[in-house]
C-alpha cells in the first residue's frame, strides 16, 4: 500500500420525537492508539460498553477522495437529548448509480443519519439484542417500526417456530 490512510470514526447520536421525527447529533474522532472504533464511537458519544439501553452500532462506512475512511456508528438512542441536534425532515439515502458502482457521487451527513436510522430499524426486525435495548425507549421503537421496507419482528422477541421436518 502506498500513502497513509486515516480511518476516523464518525458517530450519529440519533433520536425521534413523539411523532417519529428523527433528529441526529454528529461527533468525529480517531481511534487513539490501541482503541477499536467500537470503544472510539462509545467515548465520542459518552456511553459505557456496558450500558443496556443505548445501541451503538456501525452502519455503515464511506471513502473520502482524500484518503480517509469514514466509520459510521449510529448511537441511539441519544444519550444527551437535551443537546441541539439537526431534524431529518426526510429520511433520504443516497445511492449509487449502478449495482456495481455503489458510492453515490455525494453523500451528505443527513443522507448517512438517513441510512443509520433504516439500518437500526433492519436490526430491530432481526436482532434480538437490538430489539430488546431499543425496546427500553418505546417512542424509538415505535418510531422504527414505521421505517418503509422494513418487517419488523414483534416487540418483546417472539419468533416463528420451524415446521417439523418430514
Amino acid at each position: 500500500m502506498t500513502g497513509t490512510l486515516l480511518v476516523s470514526v464518525e458517530t450519529l447520536m440519533l433520536r425521534a420525537d413523539a411523532d417519529g421525527r428523527w433528529a441526529y447529533r454528529r461527533a468525529v474522532t480517531v481511534p487513539g492508539s490501541g482503541e477499536s472504533p467500537d470503544a472510539a464511537a462509545r467515548r465520542a458519544a459518552g456511553v459505557r460498553a456496558d450500558d443496556p439501553g443505548t445501541v451503538v452500532h456501525s452502519s455503515s462506512w464511506r471513502y473520502l477522495p482524500e484518503g480517509e475512511v469514514v466509520l459510521t456508528y449510529a448511537v441511539c438512542p441519544d444519550p444527551e437529548p437535551w443537546r441541539p441536534a439537526t431534524e431529518l425532515p426526510v429520511l433520504e439515502i443516497a445511492r449509487g448509480p449502478a449495482p456495481a458502482a455503489p458510492a453515490p457521487e455525494r453523500a451528505e451527513t443527513a443522507h448517512v443519519a438517513a441510512h443509520a436510522v433504516r439500518h437500526l430499524a433492519f436490526l430491530m426486525a432481526g436482532d434480538p439484542v437490538v430489539r430488546e435495548a431499543l425496546s427500553r425507549h418505546p417512542g424509538i421503537a415505535a418510531a422504527l417500526t414505521r421505517q418503509p421496507g422494513v418487517t419488523a419482528a414483534p416487540v418483546g422477541g417472539a419468533r416463528r417456530r420451524r415446521a417439523p421436518a418430514r
